[in-house]
């Protein structure tokens, strides 16, 4: 007993005054904070308004949201299992261009894709313009058209825009599959459709509830996208019982509501993986050996992978080209190239900042050797689970806090009123960003890091390097890929982020997201259509850098 309480004596002296752990630690508890004030804000609010709420409009936000959940969830899973499957076990025309061209819609935000499809199909859109002077209807009394504004075509768009998730997680499930397996198939007489339910579906299927986990999460922190289609949904009651009826607390009890069904679908998915145990064989694993369709089964193999590409790549892009082409003086509108550099300078800084912090965390966790800390990295992903618009919430109040007594103390120091130097800045934007992206960063480098033996951190120790002199010296050099990743994964995440901006922004602050949403929900598409092109851009570049990862 003694030598037991000898141990954990020594144990808790190197976590108290390891700087490295210690570091960690408060980047835990920065990435946890917002949650946490979520808690305190919804138990004690200013006016208790939870009745009030719970009898009028949050019925009606919680079926919507799980409708929209729903119908997004069977939309994306059936676009992006079945491209997945084509892709990989059949070759027909545009097979190739196609597997890496499905990926592009992760490259444009919902927000865009709703605004484009409004534009499309709305009643002055060129597609019921054409219908009416084609066959000489007047008005929507001599004909039917399905309802633009409208849940159903929420649910499409975001379906469109986030079914590579699932593509992604499913091909590489498809990929790593033994090709054996599906040769015995055959030679057993089971068809195609036998071979996809009884065998490619139920191998993949961790794989498809890991993607289905994160199309979820998406769909529930969206807010331009349901914001511009009239869908009032948790997230959009966030916004409207904060901003509109200036009431923190019922926000902040929506917003609590909003984390509970993203822990549930988190939970959800690792019991599903937890209980799920697929293995393939060891030795001699055979790859897929792809079946060439004949007939009109090759075309129609075209596409069913090419409607999902044209719907969530070409359409948007397509839309806002036009709308650029036709009003070229966009480009030189003012404001815009404001948005551009406050874009790439908050973004970028994020990024690097995210990063770093993901580095030190995974870094000090893996070098304490201490199982009480091993909580401290599951736990950071809740921030990349939570809706930007709760993150937000979460951190404005702590932030402004701080930032008051900081004001204070400068004052009574040196005479001079800094003023808001976190939330009256951009600084406070690029924490939410951190906050909300830090998962993304610690898992990719979490993963590197496992990568790399141990034995060439301890040759670096023996030789005279401190931690912080290995972890510069020996992996940051061993991990650049992996950490150039995480940077342009994160950077792009924060280009597009919309919610979070919005509620976060200084005033008078524009991103070029923010810019899109302010003059597309003022129908001055023309104007948007530059800023959107912008953000798409960046998007690709990390669609490429993924591509890349995807040849075969």
């Amino acid at each position: 007993m003694t030598e037991r309480f000898s141990q954990l004596a020594t144990s808790s002296r190197g976590l108290r005054f390891d700087p490295w752990v210690i570091g960690a630690i408060v980047l835990a508890v920065l990435v946890l904070s917002p949650v946490v004030s979520i808690a305190w804000i919804a138990f004690h609010p200013v006016e208790n308004i939870w009745p009030h709420l719970w009898a009028t409009v949050l019925p009606r936000y919680l079926a919507t949201t799980l409708w929209l959940m729903l119908g997004v969830a069977v939309l994306a899973a059936g676009m992006g299992v079945g491209a997945a499957w084509l892709v990989t076990l059949y070759r027909f025309p545009g097979r190739d261009w196609l597997a890496y061209a499905l990926l592009f819609p992760l490259a444009i935000p919902a927000y865009v894709g709703a605004y484009a499809l409004v534009d499309l199909m709305d009643y002055g859109g060129p597609v019921q313009t054409g219908l009416r002077e084609a066959f000489g209807w007047q008005s929507t009394r001599d004909y039917w058209f399905p309802e633009t504004r409208s849940l159903w075509a929420a649910i499409l768009v975001l379906a469109l825009a986030l079914y590579p998730y699932v593509y992604l997680m499913a091909r590489a499930a498809y990929r790593e599959q033994s090709g054996g397996t599906y040769e015995v198939a055959r030679a057993l007489g089971a068809g195609p459709w036998s071979m996809f339910w009884r065998i490619g579906l139920p191998l993949a299927r961790p794989a498809i509830a890991a993607g289905l986990a994160l199309v979820l999460m998406e769909t529930v922190a969206d807010y331009g996208a349901v914001y511009h289609f009239g869908v009032q949904t948790l997230t959009t009651g966030v916004f409207t019982t904060w901003l509109n009826d200036g009431n923190a607390g019922g926000a902040a009890q929506i917003a609590g509501i909003i984390l509970m069904l993203i822990l549930v679908l988190v939970g959800l998915e690792r019991a599903g993986r937890g209980r799920a145990r697929f293995h393939g064989p060891a030795r001699n694993r055979r790859p897929i050996s792809r079946q060439e369709l004949r007939g009109p089964g090759r075309w129609l193999a075209m596409l069913a992978c090419l409607l999902p590409f044209v719907g969530g790549f070409l359409l948007p892009v397509g839309v806002m080209l036009y709308h650029s082409a036709k009003a070229p003086e966009g480009w030189l509108a003012p404001g815009l190239g404001t948005a551009l550099v406050n874009t790439l300078v908050v973004g970028a800084g994020a990024a690097v900042a995210t990063v770093a912090a993901a580095l030190v965390l995974v870094y000090a966790l893996r070098q304490s050797r201490s199982r009480a800390l091993g909580w401290i990295l599951p736990l950071t992903l809740i921030g990349y689970a939570a809706p930007g618009a709760v993150l937000a919430l979460g951190l404005l109040f702590p932030l402004a806090a701080l930032d008051h007594r900081l004001a204070d103390g400068l004052l009574a120091l040196t005479g001079h009123d800094p003023g808001l130097m976190i939330t009256g800045t951009a600084l406070g934007l690029g924490i939410a960003y951190l906050v909300r992206f830090f998962g993304i960063a610690q898992g990719a480098l979490d993963s590197a890091y496992g990568r790399v033996s141990p034995v060439l951190s301890m040759a670096a120790r023996s030789l005279g390097k401190s931690a912080g002199g290995a972890l510069t010296a020996v992996y940051v050099p061993l991990m650049r890929g992996s950490v150039a990743t995480a940077l342009m994964v994160v950077f792009v995440d924060c280009v597009k982020e919309l919610p979070a901006t919005l509620l976060l922004r200084p005033f008078n602050y524009n991103t070029l997201s923010t810019r899109v949403y302010e003059l597309a929900s003022l129908e001055r598409l023309s104007e948007a259509a530059p800023a959107a092109l912008l953000v798409m851009a960046v998007g690709l570049s990390a669609v490429a850098l993924l591509a890349r990862g995807q040849r075969d």
